[in-house]
């Protein structure tokens, strides 16, 4: 561990998290130098939802590197990107009817994220976004400005501006009279409707403490932007990938949105991919206004397209993601109502909860007690009061059940 003390810089995080140097990885679990298993309800942040080395996808990409395959392309035609994009028209796009036009903005979720708005506003015309409290959307500038963390807005080191930041869940113009709707919200904030080039919200709030939208509410707010000729974007970056059951988080809702931002477990493998799903006519870029060295990761290409044959072709993953969230939720509803005198409570939806503390004080020890025990959970929210569970899709009922019960072991030795 020297090393990395010696050199890495001061910004690491997750390592002071869990202290340990990680070696291998196998479905659910990850494994220490000195051989300890850890079981995995982190899940590289959702970017492994069908675990590690994921057997199916590995020999894919196995079969592809061996081969002597083209791995980095920029985007230029290749044969691994033409079939993921057929895998993902036949298999994703078509069956829900959503008539998209693929970008290949970068590697990571932040990349898609900044490509939706600068497309928002070139086609618009306007320079204004609305995103929401608790929102995270990545770490560069366009991604910060409508994110809702001041912890990390303030490393920016320069003010973040062109957005208007609402209440999460808050009243849409009509839907509640007895509350302020979004338009109010706006001229508080000293933003006009007309100047609104785009809305940007997330199904269910990851970072900011696993914050699930109602369904009626994101009907609302399509319907919202609809009217007021507002571009809608659904950043799905880590809830799409069946996290919260169906491929896309916000199918439930019955909404299309305008844009949609992809990215963590699009590869299936842990491996760089992004992409935004722009609604066809939207599509106004000319070649090259966008683009980046890292848009054409062919593994990736390969790892995804594996990825969705092997779990997107039916519908047993997203039956299966839905049945175990509700398992979760009612394990984690009888862990909040065994520990009196506290606030404890649980959130979620498929296979995305949180255990809600009083405090972050408190999630810290029950994370770093669950760490002890053999579990990986990381905290989130504005307090770091959440403990965040992301269990891998795949999980058996035998790991689910084991992972719930170390974390109750954590939450009780904590007191």
């Amino acid at each position: 561990m020297g090393i990395i003390e010696d050199r890495e810089s001061a910004v690491r995080s997750y390592c002071r998290t869990w202290p340990t140097a990680f070696d291998r990885a196998a479905g659910s679990w990850l494994f220490d130098q000195d051989g300890r298993a850890y079981l995995d309800f982190f899940t590289g942040a959702s970017a492994l939802n069908y675990g590690h080395n994921n057997p199916a996808i590995k020999g894919a990409l196995l079969d592809y590197l061996s081969s002597d395959r083209v791995i980095h392309s920029l985007d230029m035609e290749t044969v691994a990107k033409r079939e993921f994009l057929s895998a993902f028209d036949e298999i994703i796009l078509q069956p829900r009817q959503l008539n998209y036009r693929v970008q290949f903005p970068g590697p990571a979720g932040a990349t898609a994220v900044e490509a939706a708005l600068k497309l928002a506003r070139k086609v618009t015309g306007r320079t204004e976004v609305v995103s929401f409290s608790g929102a995270f959307h990545g770490m560069t500038l366009g991604a910060l400005a409508v994110s809702g963390s001041i912890f990390h807005r303030r490393g920016a080191g320069v003010p973040l501006q062109h957005a208007a930041h609402v209440p999460y869940g808050c009243a849409v113009e009509g839907s509640d009279p007895g509350a302020p709707g979004i338009e109010r919200l706006l001229q508080d904030s000293e933003t006009r409707l007309d100047e609104v080039a785009a809305m940007i919200v997330e199904t269910v709030q990851g970072e900011g403490g696993i914050n699930v939208a109602p369904l009626e509410w994101l009907s609302e707010l399509a319907e919202f932007c609809r009217r007021h000729e507002i571009i809608f974007i659904v950043d799905d970056v880590q809830m799409g990938c069946g996290r919260t059951g169906p491929f896309f988080s916000f199918e439930p809702a019955g909404i299309k949105p305008d844009i949609v931002c992809l990215s963590k477990s699009l590869s299936g493998f842990g491996l760089p991919l992004a992409l935004t799903l722009i609604r066809a006519d939207l599509d106004i870029w000319k070649p090259g206004e966008h683009n980046g060295t890292f848009r054409g990761v062919n593994p990736a290409f390969v790892t995804g397209k594996a990825a969705l044959d092997v779990y997107w072709r039916d519908k047993a993953l997203e039956e299966t993601a839905v049945a175990n969230g509700h398992r979760i939720a009612a394990q984690l509803s009888a862990l909040a109502r065994s520990v009196p005198g506290t606030s404890l409570r649980s959130r979620g939806r498929g296979m995305v909860h949180g255990l809600v503390f009083d405090d972050g004080e408190r999630a810290g020890k029950v994370s770093l007690a669950a760490f002890e025990r053999g579990l990986l959970v990381e905290t989130a929210g504005p307090g770091g009061e959440v403990i965040k569970l992301l269990p891998p899709l795949t999980a058996t009922d035998a790991e689910l059940d084991r992972g719930i019960s170390r974390l109750a072991d954590a939450v009780h030795a904590i007191g």
